[in-house]
């Protein structure tokens, strides 16, 4: 389950150009040197990953923690029908109940400590500024989030979104040297693809939850529940 993680980085990687792509043209990178440039961008995406890694680590405590009180097939299956339905229930009606509605204060201020952020040039900005970019509300984050939640389990679930993070790396580097480059048929052909593999992740964990006995991709009841067991015993 975690490789799918990297495949809905690398598709929607598309969708986030257009919605962090600002800021990652704005980023005030060293023109004069290839090297400062590379450490800078590096310093950029590092911060980006160590905010999923920690939204990871949070979000796969409460999957672990559901699943402990015996809900772990229950989860699976409600995170995979509520990535199949935020993508098959219309956007008008999914914006009137946003998850970014209540923290719009929050936002804003966020997206102002970004923009003092890259007025900056000194050491520790690009961290900064990746970390910071890594907290803004996107769909496809809580797509992310919700697989880590539905694996359940605290280092998987940080590295599922370590996994998606790593997926939006090429593009959004690409986007930092070539500026809006994707506007077009290619960007929009490519963003259809994005709703089908979301549905096929949610129907992979609808299967994981159901416990019908395909190794890797449905195991059973009894196998869920040893392995939760033995991790809780680690513990």
């Amino acid at each position: 389950m975690v490789y799918t993680a990297l495949i809905l980085g690398l598709l929607g990687s598309f969708h986030c150009v257009g919605m962090c792509g600002p800021i990652a043209f704005l980023l005030p990178l060293d023109r004069t040197s290839k090297y400062k440039r590379t450490l800078e961008i590096i310093s950029y995406h590092s911060g980006r990953l160590f905010t999923y890694s920690i939204l990871g680590f949070i979000f796969g405590l409460v999957g672990k923690r559901l699943q402990l009180f015996g809900f772990q097939q229950q989860l699976s299956i409600l995170i995979g029908v509520a990535m199949i339905l935020m993508i098959v229930i219309p956007n008008n009606i999914l914006n009137r109940y946003s998850l970014s509605k209540p923290i719009y204060k929050w936002v804003s201020k966020l997206k102002s400590t970004i923009g003092l952020q890259l007025k900056k040039k000194e050491k520790g900005t690009f961290f900064t500024l990746g970390f910071l970019n890594g907290l803004l509300p996107c769909g496809l984050v809580y797509m992310a989030v919700f697989g880590a939640i539905g694996i359940g389990n605290t280092w998987q679930g940080s590295l599922y979104m370590v996994f998606f993070g790593l997926g939006t790396v090429p593009l959004m580097t690409s986007a930092i040297y070539l500026g809006n480059f994707l506007k077009g048929t290619i960007r929009k052909q490519i963003l259809k693809v994005v709703p089908i593999f979301v549905v096929i992740i949610g129907l992979l964990f609808i299967l994981r939850g159901l416990g019908l006995g395909i190794k890797y991709i449905s195991p059973s009841n009894q196998v869920a529940v040893e392995q939760v067991s033995s991790q809780h015993a680690c513990h």
